[in-house]
């Protein structure tokens, strides 16, 4: 992926994680920052199916999930067509596009890995992803996600430019890929691949200081007032237990990917960011002076010690 996908390697690091850690990512970049090239060159490392949702206002539910089609010359007269949702890796490109309705459409498939429609029950693939992506620019016509949306995915992971090394390293594979006039077919990595690393993630120990630890953080994001009154200032509202869940996910997943068989405290303060930026509501006056969740979580760690 890093030969394909260059000045991005946070990018790949954090599609890698997600995946392991069976999740969902909130991808948020400006236009070009291959976004969209990510999740289609992990499908081409990867044995499995991809499926691309262009995100419009015009979008609806069905054409999302599926629907029942009326088929008259069959016994059971109303057969359930699967939408573009069944498959392993899924690109939401642009969420922000499509109202509250059919954002909401992906809600349980990623949280329950199934799709309810007609009162029927249809179960997603064991391997399953979501990869949403947002623009944070061009905001006019755009519908905010919500909140409880927020919630279900793991990372909100925030990319930026690449540096001027990588640009001209960019301009001369671009100029290599326009040259070769087809694709070279190698051989895909099984799914087997990603539930084999899952069974050894969920054996990754996290000592009891370091659960503390997590949940100190979170319990800052709830309640700082007792840390300072300038966090107490900055946030509404702080992180929900799904954002402590996935802390000790992320968190696991990072140690194994480091090669390590327990959590450090390096391990946790490496996904902090882009397990709670988009958990956190900052105040009004927050926003009116130009703070960050990236800027809060910084305090945050600041104030927050381990306790051994």
């Amino acid at each position: 992926m890093s030969a394909a996908i260059i000045g991005q390697d946070k990018l790949i690091e954090r599609i890698i994680l997600v995946l392991l850690a069976d999740g969902n990512m909130l991808l948020e970049g400006l236009p070009g920052l291959a976004k969209t090239r990510a999740i289609k060159t992990l499908s081409k490392e990867l044995d499995c199916g991809l499926s691309r949702i262009q995100f419009t206002p015009d979008l609806l539910p069905s054409d999302i999930t599926g629907t029942e089609i009326y088929q008259p010359e069959l016994k059971e007269k109303f057969v359930f067509q699967q939408g573009p949702i069944f498959s392993n890796l899924i690109l939401a490109d642009e969420i922000n596009r499509a109202p509250a309705k059919v954002q909401s459409a992906l809600l349980e498939a990623m949280e329950e890995r199934q799709v309810s429609v007609a009162g029927k029950t249809y179960a997603m693939d064991p391997l399953f992803m979501v990869m949403a992506t947002q623009n944070p620019v061009e905001q006019e016509g755009t519908y905010p996600l919500p909140e409880a949306q927020m919630d279900r995915f793991l990372m909100h992971v925030v990319i930026d430019y690449p540096d001027d090394a990588s640009e001209l390293a960019i301009l001369r594979l671009n100029r290599e890929e326009q040259q070769t006039a087809k694709e070279e077919q190698k051989e895909r990595l099984s799914p087997e691949v990603i539930f084999t690393a899952r069974k050894e993630i969920a054996h990754v120990k996290i000592s009891e200081p370091m659960e503390k630890y997590i949940v100190d953080l979170i319990s800052a994001t709830r309640y700082p007032e007792k840390y300072s009154e300038e966090l107490d200032s900055w946030i509404d509202f702080g992180a929900s237990p799904r954002g402590s869940i996935a802390m000790d996910r992320a968190s696991r997943t990072h140690a194994w990917m480091e090669g390590r068989d327990h959590v450090t405290p390096e391990d946790v303060r490496a996904v902090v960011h882009d397990c709670l930026r988009h958990r956190l509501i900052l105040s009004y006056e927050a926003n009116a002076e130009g703070i960050t969740a990236d800027k809060v979580l910084e305090e945050v760690i600041s104030k927050v010690a381990v306790v051994a």
